[in-house]
């Protein structure tokens, strides 16, 4: 803990927030082609980075709204030196819905979104019908959504939302075959910290028709 302290420091990798919401361009982001994968909310990075570090020719947007956590990934993908890496503080569904171009993302990553659970905040939610919609047009046709939760209530939300959506086929298991990391492992701190403490975790994939 005393560690992250003392390295927790705003790096360049961070994007300026109006400007990605305005709408992205990959190759001015990276200064590099190539495919881009999001992750929505992660925290202080532990999938994100791993997942850079292994394949270094794929760009991945770290996304995150708790600026404490934000500093830290930060800080370790600076240690790490990962030049395909870059992160925003904004918000995900403001940037999936204005920022992000059509046909441009292979994968969207979603672990543990806070699943606001009290009746009239679930407006805020991150999977509703108009982020679905700007996920399908965001990814590029066999693009992949992964999602995690151990909410049982948001599960419930987010399974027949994405199984009764036509543009995409659910994979039959988490993952599938292209996925970066072992799913038998915790992927998240947040997944460290549920499987210490016995939770239920809800986990599911989903892949753009051609």
């Amino acid at each position: 803990m005393l560690r992250d302290r003392l390295l927790i420091v705003e790096s360049e990798f961070r994007l300026d927030p109006l400007r990605a919401v305005e709408g992205l361009d990959w190759t001015e982001v990276f200064g590099t082609p190539g495919p881009v994968e999001v992750e929505i909310g992660i925290g202080k990075g532990r999938f994100l980075l791993a997942a850079a570090e292994l394949r270094p020719d794929i760009r991945m947007l770290g996304v995150e709204w708790a600026n404490h956590y934000l500093r830290i990934a930060e800080s370790r993908a600076v240690r790490r030196s990962l030049e395909n890496v870059r992160f925003a503080r904004v918000d995900a569904r403001e940037l999936v819905q204005q920022g992000i171009p059509d046909d441009s993302v292979d994968c969207y990553y979603v672990f543990y979104p806070d699943p606001w659970p009290k009746k009239r905040h679930n407006k805020r939610r991150f999977f509703q019908p108009g982020t679905v919609d700007h996920l399908a047009r965001t990814l590029v046709p066999g693009g992949c959504v992964h999602a995690a939760t151990d909410h049982s209530d948001y599960w419930s939300a987010i399974e027949p939302l994405m199984d009764g959506r036509e543009e995409f086929i659910r994979l039959p298991e988490f993952g599938g075959d292209r996925f970066p990391l072992p799913v038998d492992e915790p992927l998240t701190n947040f997944e460290v910290k549920y499987r210490v403490e016995g939770r239920n975790r809800y986990r599911g994939s989903w892949k753009l028709r051609p």
